[in-house]
C-alpha cells in the first residue's frame, strides 16, 4: 500500500515539473516573439530608421530630362537626381536609383522595392491618396509636343483633339488626354512617346513642360519637334509610403538647401530655376 501511495506521490511530483517546465517554456517563447513583434514595430513606424539600417535610400525614378536621366558615364543626373542624392547624404546613406514601370510606382513603394518615388511627379488626388507626398517644390505644366511643320495647325484644344497621340502610362499626360476626349495610345515612358511623334506614328504627345523644355526645339535631339497647347498646370511633389516620416524629412531638408542656395544652383544646371516653389 505504501509502495502505491509513493508511487502516486512521484507521478504527481513528475506531472508538475513537466507542466511546470512547458509553462516555463511558453513564456519564454510568448516573450521571445513580444520581443522580436516589438523589433519590427520599431522598424515598421519609422521609415527613416529602416532606410539608415539597410544603408541605402532606392529612389523609384524614370528616364525622365532634365529630372533624371543618365550621363555619358552612365551616372543618373538631373534636378530629382541631384538633390536625391544630398538628401541620402544628409542621412548618412548611399544613394540607389531604379527605374521603374510609371504605372506601378504605388505597388513599388508598398512593397519596399523603393523608399521614394522621385522623378517630377505630378500631384494628383491618386498620388496623395495612395502615398505620403511632400510639399510641392516645382511648378509644372502637361504641352503638346507636335512636329515644327504642324504647330501653326495647333493652337488651341479643339486642334489639338483632332490628332492621334502617345503618352506615358499612367501619366499626368495620360489623365489630361481622357479629361480632353483625345484619341490616345499608352507607352512605357514619356520619352517612347516623344520618340512615336518623331517616327511619325503618332501626330503628337502629351508630356511635361519641364521636359520638353529639355527635349525638344532648337538644340535638342528632336529639333524638329516643338511644343504648342499648355492643357494643365500642376505641382510636382515627391512620394513616400503612406505615414511614412520621409517625407516630413525631406520637406525639412529642401528648406534648408533652398535656404542655402543649394537648390537653385542645381536648378540652373538644368535650366529649371523659374519653376522653383519658393519656401
Amino acid at each position: 500500500m505504501k509502495k502505491r501511495v509513493l508511487a502516486g506521490i512521484c507521478a504527481a511530483l513528475m506531472s508538475l515539473s513537466i507542466v511546470a517546465c512547458g509553462s516555463e517554456e511558453a513564456t519564454n517563447n510568448t516573450t521571445e516573439q513580444a520581443s522580436t513583434e516589438g523589433s519590427e514595430a520599431v522598424t515598421d513606424d519609422s521609415d527613416l530608421e529602416y532606410i539608415k539600417g539597410k544603408g541605402t535610400l532606392i529612389v523609384g525614378i524614370t528616364d525622365f530630362a532634365p529630372m533624371d536621366y543618365k550621363d555619358d558615364n552612365g551616372e543618373w543626373i538631373g534636378y530629382d537626381a541631384d538633390l536625391a542624392k544630398k538628401v541620402a547624404e544628409s542621412l548618412g546613406v548611399e544613394v540607389e536609383f531604379v527605374e521603374i514601370d510609371w504605372d506601378n510606382k504605388i505597388l513599388e513603394l508598398q512593397n519596399k522595392s523603393i523608399d521614394v518615388v522621385w522623378n517630377g511627379m505630378t500631384l494628383t488626388p491618386e498620388v496623395t491618396n495612395a502615398m505620403e507626398c511632400t510639399d510641392p517644390y516645382l511648378n509644372n505644366a502637361q504641352v503638346v509636343v507636335v512636329s515644327s511643320d504642324k504647330a501653326a495647325e495647333v493652337t488651341t484644344v479643339e486642334e489639338a483633339a483632332q490628332l492621334s497621340f502617345a503618352v506615358e502610362s499612367g501619366s499626368a499626360g495620360e489623365a489630361a488626354a481622357e479629361e480632353n476626349g483625345f484619341n490616345y495610345v499608352a507607352v512605357k515612358s514619356q520619352a517612347d512617346a516623344v520618340m512615336e511623334v518623331s517616327a511619325g506614328t503618332s501626330d503628337a504627345c502629351i508630356i511635361d513642360l519641364l521636359m520638353a523644355g529639355a527635349m525638344v526645339g532648337e538644340g535638342t535631339s528632336y529639333d524638329s519637334l516643338t511644343h504648342t497647347v499648355e492643357l494643365t498646370t500642376e505641382e510636382y511633389g515627391i512620394g513616400c509610403r503612406k505615414g511614412s516620416d520621409l517625407a516630413a524629412y525631406i520637406n525639412d531638408e529642401l528648406k534648408a538647401l533652398y535656404e542655402d542656395g543649394t537648390m537653385e544652383e542645381i536648378a540652373n544646371t538644368y535650366g529649371v530655376q523659374d519653376a522653383i516653389i519658393t519656401k
